[in-house]
């Protein structure tokens, strides 16, 4: 192994908390075309059992690693061509470990426009300056007279051009802006001012119009809303430290960099120098550094809580195969219905009118009883937006009113993502003949079945579940939740006979182009019989089948062990088990007692080890195990139908859409979020709001506050009605002991999370609780 891999080896072994030998076996793996799914699963012996966290983190990370190294070979060899490179620098460049760091370093040796201070050098002026930092009892007013000339025509011209010369050398000085960033980092402040005239234009970023606060500790969430304020201008924003304490301490760190100590007159003159080139250049440079790490670790967080918000809900629970009738609510232009059987195939379409302008009740009830009992519904799936509570009430008294015997759930569903659907080309093939609106019927119905397989259909980012999505990384924002959304596929598996195209391409190692060939081989074929059967659809070959087959289920196929996510390189370990009880294969797949008197450590061999045979063993326990919970709903309240219709200290069960870093919003049935801010999730202090809640949960919360005219509506689910639970005290000079913001100028979020009821109560996220 190469130094420079072993390096990165030994740096993401840190990293992620596992050994250098772990990291380079899962690098050859992934290297070698292996997907992520497939090496956490099924290569646990090879990796040392790295789980697919792990092994996102050092995919994302040995791609930056490898660009460092690239760029710290090309910036050796740029000064090593320019014949200025020394041992000291060679070894400084060898131990740069970002790329920040190597920048810093190659300043100085970077080619470059002509500058003041080249101008300087050619009109001889960079002895003045030598004189002047090599004798400072020298006047360097009078020193400078000598260096007048027809290209300098007086001694201050001559001071200026030394002081420009002077300014490039602090500006390219790597110790020296390592040390300044750091002291920058530890103590500059983030400040934000409106500007005049924008405040109404900005009304919504008012907390932000006199807002300063620790640039370390700033959360994401308002680093965010100040950057948007700033985009979009309404206030100016400046990351600076404090000219009291701070500055003078920066400033003394330069003046040590060049000597300076006394003060002779050269001294003073430095000093001076000092002060300009922190005011002209190198106060930009610290600007630039930290706004880019600010809006860096901004990104990384919203990203982070897209990704984990969209994992919750990509894996909720499954309503399960049954008969579902999908409605999603209209007024003027009328309810869409759609009814699908237990696969999900369409088998009926309606259009009711129950409101203004015909409120045809009468005509829509009789419509949405005959096809529940002609289709035998099991499910109604009632999207959640405009009228999804009167939509409600009719289906219940539909209900209510059905002849004796078994009848349908009701569920209220998130609509997020269904239009986007609905308009889809994905749509357009599916349902060529079929309206637009009644297509989101079917994606409604569909999502309740099985959020997963549906969700798939619909572009990550337009799902909802972000924070300030659309102002993060869009590249990396989309990588992202394409791994999350791969992760959770392969987590849960496909039946490879009813799967859609959009899921199987999902699967690893399947992707767009197979998963199509897949489709259309079994729609000219019929249902595979096995996984081994996978080998007959074009351009599916040995390297594709070894990444995906473990992740595919054939029910009551050929092979019982298809049905499991037992790899077929692994069949001849499970049949030794098998064989160990003296039992049929298919007998023993699901009973637990049979297999309790055997040990993982009978069945390992040289191929297979003890994680891959524990894993064997617990899937022929619960074979083709579902890793997503059991399906439960909120119930909402009867009466409450709109914000009027809510009381500060009403009691209500929701269902959580969206998980932020200052909290958690709850649909209770008003068509308008609520929030929970992360001070009102539990009687104890919480720094992650991820820590009690996410996507997709049912909770019980109590009413704090209503705001009608703005649409606010805060709620609590702690017990004790007690204030903010073990909130950082305030130390004398009025800051956050543990950090924060002043709390004179505490903040209300602003957010764009692609769903407007989302969205608005983000915006209206209670002053003085972020």
């Amino acid at each position: 192994m190469d130094p420079v891999t072993d390096r990165i080896n030994r740096t993401i072994a840190t990293e992620i908390g596992a050994r250098a030998d772990q990291v380079s076996a899962a690098v050859g793996l992934l290297d070698g075309g292996a997907t992520v799914p497939f090496v956490a699963r099924y290569r646990k012996e090879v990796t040392g059992g790295l789980d697919d966290t792990q092994l996102r983190n050092l995919n994302d990370r040995l791609t930056y690693l490898r660009e460092l190294e690239k760029r710290r070979a090309a910036i050796a060899s740029s000064i090593t061509e320019q014949g200025k490179m020394t041992d000291a620098l060679t070894r400084a460049i060898a131990g740069a470990d970002t790329k920040a760091t190597l920048e810093d370093l190659y300043l100085p040796f970077k080619p470059k426009r002509r500058t003041k201070a080249m101008i300087a050098r050619e009109n001889g002026l960079e002895p003045l300056l030598r004189a002047i930092v090599a004798d400072r009892s020298l006047d360097p007013t009078a020193t400078a007279q000598g260096y007048v000339s027809e290209e300098v025509l007086t001694a201050k011209d001559a001071l200026s051009g030394a002081r420009d010369i002077l300014i490039e050398e602090l500006a390219e000085d790597a110790a020296l802006l390592g040390r300044l960033r750091q002291i920058m980092q530890e103590e500059a402040e983030i400040t934000a001012k409106v500007i005049a005239g924008k405040e109404d234009a900005g009304a919504k970023f008012s907390d932000y119009f006199d807002h300063r606060e620790s640039w370390a500790r700033i959360p994401s969430h308002r680093a965010l809303a100040i950057l948007r304020a700033s985009k979009e201008e309404i206030v100016t924003v400046d990351i600076s430290p404090d000219p009291e304490v701070v500055l003078p301490r920066i400033l003394d760190v330069i003046d040590s960099r060049i000597g300076i100590k006394g003060q002779a007159p050269g001294d003073i003159w430095l000093r001076d120098a000092v002060t300009w080139a922190w005011k002209v250049k190198l106060s930009l440079t610290m600007f630039m550094d930290l706004m880019g790490d600010l809006r860096k670790r901004a990104h990384d967080a919203a990203i982070d809580v897209f990704a984990r918000n969209l994992r919750d809900l990509l894996l909720a629970a499954p309503a399960g195969a049954k008969r579902t009738l999908g409605l999603d609510p209209g007024i003027r232009t009328g309810c869409k219905i759609a009814v699908v059987d237990e696969t999900g195939k369409l088998l009926d379409t309606a259009t009711i009118y129950p409101f203004q302008p015909r409120n045809d009740l009468r005509g829509a009830s009789a419509t949405l009883a005959d096809l529940i009992q002609r289709h035998g519904v099991g499910l109604v799936a009632i999207g959640n937006g405009t009228a999804s509570r009167e939509s409600e009430r009719m289906v219940d008294d539909v209900i209510k009113a059905l002849p004796a015997g078994p009848k349908p759930s009701k569920v209220i569903v998130s609509e997020a993502g269904a239009s986007v659907y609905s308009a889809s080309e994905l749509a357009a093939k599916e349902f060529p003949d079929l309206d637009v609106s009644i297509r989101g019927a079917v994606s409604i119905a569909r999502r309740l079945q099985d959020p997963l397989a549906e969700l798939v259909k619909i572009a990550p980012e337009a799902i909802g579940v972000g924070q300030y999505q659309h102002d993060v990384d869009q590249r990396r924002l989309a990588q992202s939740l394409d791994a999350v959304v791969e992760d959770a596929v392969n987590a849960v598996g496909v039946d490879l006979n009813m799967a859609s195209a959009p899921l199987l391409a999902r699967v690893a190692g399947v992707g767009p182009t197979l998963a199509q060939a897949i489709v259309s081989h079994r729609d000219m074929n019929g249902a595979f019989a096995s996984r081994k059967a996978l080998l007959k659809v074009g351009g599916l070959g040995p390297k594709a089948f070894e990444q995906c087959a473990g992740f595919l289920r054939v029910r009551d196929g050929s092979e019982p062990l298809d049905a499991s996510s037992v790899h077929p390189e692994a069949y001849g370990v499970a049949r030794r088990i098998v064989q160990a009880c003296g039992r049929d294969l298919r007998a023993i797949m699901g009973d637990a007692a049979a297999l309790s008197g055997l040990t993982a450590e009978q069945f390992v061999d040289d191929t297979f080890g003890l994680p891959t045979v524990r894993d064997i063993l617990a899937e022929l326990e619960k074979p083709g195990r579902d890793p997503r919970p059991d399906f439960k709903t909120a119930t909402f309240a009867d009466g409450i139908n709109s914000i009027t219709d809510l009381k500060p200290g009403m009691s209500l069960e929701g269902t959580v859409t969206n998980v932020a870093a200052f909290g958690a919003f709850v649909d209770i049935g008003v068509h308008q979020d609520g929030l929970v801010h992360v001070s009102q999730l539990a009687d104890k202090f919480i720094k992650d709001p991820h820590e009690v809640v996410k996507a997709g949960d049912v909770v019980r919360v109590r009413v704090t506050e209503v705001d009608v005219p703005r649409k606010r509506i805060g709620l609590t689910m702690r017990k004790d009605n007690a204030g903010t639970p073990d909130t950082p005290t305030q130390s004398k000079a009025g800051r956050p002991e543990r950090g924060g913001a002043r709390p004179a100028k505490q903040t209300a979020p602003v957010a764009d999370t692609g769903n407007s009821a989302m969205a608005q109560a983000l915006a209206a996220a209670m002053k003085g609780k972020s």
